[in-house]
């Protein structure tokens, strides 16, 4: 039986909700305690993450942080990057 990592939980998490899920429902859910890390480890393996931030009537902002696809932009600068021998 194969085990799975919590940033794998994490990433299957964030495939499987398209509004997006807090900082304390990850801590709450993969048991993440350092939540902006563990979505920094997952960008640099590749994975479009973006941190949304909604403000609520009551004035408190939440970041959500949702899987997504890249802009061709960002593809673009990889690839060059590539190409120049940066990467």
């Amino acid at each position: 039986m194969a085990t799975t990592t919590k940033k794998e939980a994490l990433l299957e998490g964030l495939r499987n909700n398209d509004r997006g899920l807090t900082a304390a429902q990850i801590t709450a859910r993969f048991d993440v305690r350092n939540v902006r890390a563990t979505v920094s480890d997952l960008r640099m393996e590749g994975f479009a993450i973006y941190a949304n931030q909604q403000t609520d009537s009551k004035g408190r902002t939440k970041t959500f942080y949702r899987l997504g696809t890249p802009a061709r932009a960002v593809v673009a600068a990889g690839y060059r990057a590539i190409a120049e021998g940066l990467v």
